[in-house]
């Protein structure tokens, strides 16, 4: 007599520092599909949690930062070719956990991977449109470089859970920010998924932190954690958006209040600006210092 094989169930965690630990807390919470029906159990984040992936954000910011904007587009074309090759599953994950119909979720999946390619181009041109060479009425060179902001905490938007995920993430990294994210709670499944794609790319560990759970719970650590440099509030309602403006006051943060969320729209420049700052640098040219020597 022939026994049905059960498959193994899988089990979500969290993405910290490349590694893929259990909440500190052990707790879980249940994810369903558009029926009701059970899906899986996704790990369900905590203040510690939270405040590990900002060591591991920051901890990565200073390579990735240092990163040649060639090698930075490199390594986030890398991730769409991993996306690309993993098509079927993340398709699955559309249908089964957003009730997509198999073309409109083949249609987002393609439309992610695409995006990702977009941001990867973007790399090694923020200098060029966002920099600049200042006329001074002096002996100097004045140059305006845009360099990024460090960590970005973002809330990954709930009405699309795989291309608006994406679309928040990828230009923070390829301006060479790094960041911890907060999936979508209701579905997160894409979010973990994406974790794998990036576990198995060419993106060094801690660039991409990815944590499950509650945001109103979450977010507001992050907020006001004196270690995180800016926000993205692209996924929190009005209510937890105002309080997470005014725990960021605090510290000063760079905060992205994004308008529209027409995911499948050009994805135009706004987000690859939010998250950098211009600085300035002047250099003496052609004068003479106290001590003989000729400027450069």
């Amino acid at each position: 007599m022939s026994q049905q094989r059960l498959p193994v169930a899988k089990t979500y965690k969290l993405f910290v520092g490349g590694a893929f630990p259990r909440s500190e807390s052990g707790r879980t919470y249940p994810v369903r599909g558009p029926g009701g029906e059970f899906l899986a159990n996704v790990a369900r984040a905590s203040r510690k949690d939270a405040r590990d992936a900002v060591v591991a954000a920051r901890k990565a910011f200073r390579g990735w930062a240092g990163t040649t904007a060639y090698n930075r587009g490199q390594v986030v074309y890398r991730i769409a070719e991993m996306l690309e090759g993993r098509r079927a599953q993340f398709v699955d994950l559309l249908v089964t956990g957003d009730g997509a119909d198999p073309a409109a979720a083949g249609a987002a999946v393609d439309a992610a991977v695409d995006r990702i390619v977009h941001f990867a181009g973007w790399t090694d041109k923020l200098a060029a449109v966002w920099g600049s060479a200042n006329p001074v009425a002096g002996p100097y060179f004045s140059f305006s470089v845009p360099e990024p902001t460090g960590v970005v905490a973002a809330l990954a938007p709930p009405d699309d859970a795989l291309l608006g995920l994406v679309s928040v993430v990828a230009p923070i990294i390829a301006s060479g920010n790094t960041v911890v994210v907060l999936a979508a709670p209701d579905h997160p499944l894409p979010a973990i998924a994406l974790a794998e794609v990036l576990a198995t790319s060419d993106l060094p560990g801690g660039v991409v932190n990815i944590l499950t759970g509650d945001p109103a719970e979450i977010a507001p650590h992050l907020a006001a954690h004196g270690d995180v440099d800016a926000l993205d509030l692209t996924g929190a309602g009005a209510e937890l958006r105002a309080d997470l403006e005014r725990a960021a006051a605090g510290t000063v943060k760079r905060v992205h209040v994004p308008t529209g969320s027409d995911w499948t729209a050009p994805p135009g420049t706004a987000r690859l600006r939010a998250f950098l700052e211009v600085k300035t640098v002047w250099h003496p040219t052609g004068a003479v210092s106290l001590t003989g020597g000729g400027g450069y």
